[in-house]
């Protein structure tokens, strides 16, 4: 559902034939020197492939045109060694339509104080050719990571490994199709957006379909494939007795499963990444989808709860970000506080899909009357979230521009045992507290439905938007109202003018 194979970025590196060709030998010598140094590192997931120097404007242009049409480049990380005149670069970056992150390092990292010469300075000049480069992207506008500092220090590679992991991701939102199942929820206004800005925007397409043509797949599930999805639910989690092989809710496990199976067939059939439901549609379903649509999340599939495709798209993209890493991330919403003044707190849950990758303990299968939605009880998988730092972050679409809104989080365990609640749960406390937390994702306008996640930070967020161009308006320890609201009228004015130039 994920996979990482075939996926690499490119190392390039920058210079010119002014300084003789012995010169440009230890350049490619040292970036072959560099990018085999990365491309052995475990925290980066990818290949990175070495690429010869670029030393004239017809080389530079003619990489970009080949990591554009390239099905395994994600994007490029530039290095400039010596001195290249970024006038060079210009028709390159103009059509580069690839992600980029400009490391800015050098081969050496000190200075050799008794042996340095001439030579030395004109062949080791990051300094310099990082600014000339740096000078050429800002005057195009492009959007860019920038990396400082010695490409062996371990916060070098880690921010590296960040970005190559969006950058997956972002090919990944480039041809993702997401399935609408049914329509939004009745006169809910954050699920909504606009389908053509966003496909423009974040690559994605999103594809209505009536209930009729998942009942049909349902239909046709074939019987073998039922006992052995409810074999697999057994195996995995912890069975109520109602539910299991002589109990007397035994049926409405194998209908969940059937449910399964056609969901599965349809999303695999249509080579569908993410997909939304909702409960006011759910013509020719049983029962509303609630474990089969966490398991499939917990492959990778992204999700969204009525009709809400622009979170279905995040969570898809943040899977896509973590995936390897420990932890999970899961759709998710607001919906209950702790008040008390001494530790406030927010509960996070929803009617019944929140994925089982961010269980702290192993679930429990479990059928449960709902009192929305009109339909039989619905099995789901119950359990409470690990503790640890998380962050929440949400899409919206603010009519003229799109808006991340990302608020960092800890996930704490709750203070007494829930008896009674019977669907999956998380509990954390938001950055700086839940009265700044709370009122900050507010004024952004931050939905109610977002993506939480356990081994993501802002940073992964912070490179999504950037790739994107799109805001990003961080909710942290050192977030303050009036910072906040000002940060918030100023990216008005920005996001503004830069829509208008463009």
């Amino acid at each position: 559902m994920i996979s990482y194979d075939k996926q690499e970025v490119w190392f390039i590196t920058g210079s010119q034939h002014l300084y003789g060709v012995k010169t440009l030998e230890q350049v490619a010598e040292h970036a072959r020197k560099i990018a085999r140094h990365l491309n052995g590192v475990s925290q980066i997931p990818i290949r990175v492939l070495y690429k010869k120097p670029l030393s004239t404007p017809d080389e530079i242009l003619q990489l970009c045109l080949d990591a554009n049409t390239s099905n395994r480049c994600v994007g490029l990380v530039i290095w400039m060694h010596t001195f290249s005149p970024s006038k060079m670069w210009i028709n390159g970056l103009k059509i580069l339509h690839k992600p980029m992150l400009h490391l800015h390092t050098q081969f050496n990292s000190d200075i050799p104080w008794n042996t340095i010469d001439m030579n030395f300075m004109n062949l080791n000049q990051s300094a310099h050719g990082g600014r000339e480069f740096g000078f050429m992207n800002t005057r195009l506008g492009i959007n860019r990571k920038v990396v400082v500092g010695y490409w062996k220090d371990e916060e070098v590679i880690e921010r590296i490994s960040i970005w190559t992991r969006v950058a997956v991701a972002w090919k990944d939102s480039s041809t993702m199709k997401i399935a609408r199942f049914g329509d939004n929820m009745r006169d809910v206004a954050v699920t909504e957006g606009n389908q053509v800005s966003a496909q423009i925007k974040f690559g994605y397409s999103v594809q209505g379909y009536g209930l009729e043509e998942i009942s049909t797949h349902i239909k046709a599930a074939r019987k073998k494939d039922i006992l052995k999805t409810v074999d697999s639910y057994l195996d995995e989690y912890e069975v109520v007795k109602q539910l299991m092989p002589k109990g007397r809710q035994h049926k409405s496990l194998i209908e969940a499963a059937r449910i399964e199976v056609g969901l599965r067939s349809f999303l695999a059939e249509g080579d569908f990444m993410a997909f939304t439901d909702t409960f006011e549609n759910l013509a020719g379903l049983t029962q509303l989808p609630g474990i089969a649509v966490q398991r499939l999340m917990s492959e990778g599939y992204g999700f969204g709860a009525e009709g809400d495709w622009k979170t279905a798209g995040l969570v898809r993209s943040m899977k896509v970000m973590a995936h390897g890493l420990p932890g999970g991330n899961s759709f998710m919403e607001d919906y209950t506080y702790h008040m008390d003044g001494k530790q406030m707190m927010v509960l996070g849950a929803h009617m019944l899909e929140i994925c089982p990758s961010i269980a702290g303990e192993k679930p429990s299968c479990q059928i449960h009357p709902l009192s929305i939605g009109g339909k039989a009880q619905p099995v789901r998988l119950v359990f409470t979230g690990s503790v640890g730092p998380a962050l929440n972050a949400s899409m919206i679409d603010l009519g003229n521009r799109f808006r991340m809104v990302v608020n960092n989080v800890d996930a704490i365990s709750p203070p007494k045992k829930f008896t009674k609640l019977p669907v999956a749960r998380v509990l954390w406390q938001p950055h700086p507290n839940l009265k700044i937390g709370a009122a900050a994702w507010i004024l952004a306008g931050g939905s109610h439905h977002t993506c939480f996640s356990q081994n993501l930070s802002k940073e992964y967020l912070q490179d999504f938007a950037e790739i994107a161009d799109i805001e990003c308006a961080v909710i942290d320890e050192d977030t303050s109202i009036q910072g906040f609201k000002q940060m918030l009228r100023t990216n008005e004015v920005f996001y503004h003018f830069r829509q208008g130039f463009r």
